[in-house]
């Protein structure tokens, strides 16, 4: 285990930065220009990939764990809403016969 911390401690913590910061704005990107819920779905999931990722690092940096317990319970609370999630698309789906957003409108009325 002690191997594992110390291959973590030589990658510099700006590496991470900007790694979680790409990722994330690849996230947001697919949500302003995707019309798919799926799609729409997974770049919010990848937004919220790329936040626990950084705040692992800033644990690891740190020497503190308490940031590493926080993303596991978030890691848990994300499972849950992938859950509810696709249950809500299947739902979409099953009565509008897609899953593209502009048709959603419909459903407002």
């Amino acid at each position: 285990m002690g191997s594992l911390f110390e291959n973590m401690q030589s990658v510099p913590l700006n590496h991470y930065i900007w790694f979680c910061a790409i990722i994330f704005t690849i996230g947001v990107v697919g949500v302003l220009t995707r019309r798919n819920a799926i799609v729409i779905f997974m770049s919010v999931e990848l937004m919220l990939n790329a936040v626990n990722l950084l705040l692992a690092a800033f644990s690891v940096h740190h020497n503190d764990p308490s940031g590493q317990v926080f993303v596991f319970f978030i890691m848990a609370l994300a499972a849950a809403e992938v859950a509810v999630g696709l249950s809500i698309i299947v739902m979409v789906y099953r009565n509008t016969q897609s899953i593209d957003i502009n048709v959603l409108n419909r459903l407002k009325w």
